[in-house]
């Protein structure tokens, strides 16, 4: 209950929705929704959150057809940034031993890392997501914290999963992850997690 959330969203109709849902859900008095542009560093106050989170589009303009409904065009197309200007963004607004999620097309891995390095941040985690068993990745998910100060675990892990159909429902099928350190963690950890650890 005492968790507090600002959410950016530079098209006016999108926010609206927003706002409805989160006014729907009885949240409004610890969610709000910002107009504007995560470029903008005046947008919000700088070292203010310990949590970031983003899913940036990773299609350049004129790489792909633009969706038929304008809405969804700045999902899928770099209109306002990429996976960049995300990273310049969280290491604006983290606070002090704050942590940002992000999400980004698996084939991208380079990009991410030169975006995170450039912004002043450190990867500690990877997850990559397989959308049915025996296929390559589709996208992958980065944790990551400030260059400068340590990681909350003494490695970085790398995790996979794959995801497929199970009584009519999507479900996660397999985890695993590789880790390289040691000692590895505690096994009810793992099991909570729904997922096996392999070195």
């Amino acid at each position: 209950p005492a968790t507090r959330a600002v959410g950016i969203e530079a098209q006016e109709m999108s926010v609206a929705l927003a706002r409805r849902s989160v006014a729907w859900n009885g949240a409004t008095g610890r969610c709000r929704v910002v107009l504007g542009d995560l470029r903008d560093p005046g947008l919000l106050p700088p070292a203010a959150f310990d949590l970031v989170a983003g899913t940036p589009p990773y299609l350049h303009p004129g790489s792909a057809t633009p969706p038929s409904r304008v809405q969804c065009g700045p999902c899928h197309l770099e209109i306002r940034g990429g996976i960049e200007d995300y990273c310049v963004a969280a290491a604006r607004w983290m606070a002090p031993g704050g942590r940002f999620v992000v999400c980004q097309a698996a084939a991208q891995v380079e990009r991410v890392l030169a975006a995170a390095e450039a912004a002043g941040l450190g990867v500690d985690a990877r997850l990559d997501v397989v959308p049915r068993e025996g296929k390559a990745a589709l996208f992958s998910v980065y944790g990551m914290r400030r260059a400068g100060e340590p990681a909350r675990r003494p490695c970085t892990r790398r995790w996979s999963c794959a995801i497929g159909r199970g009584g009519g429902r999507m479900r996660s099928r397999r985890c695993g992850a590789r880790w390289g350190c040691r000692p590895e963690p505690p096994q009810e950890a793992r099991a909570r997690a729904g997922c096996s650890a392999r070195a």
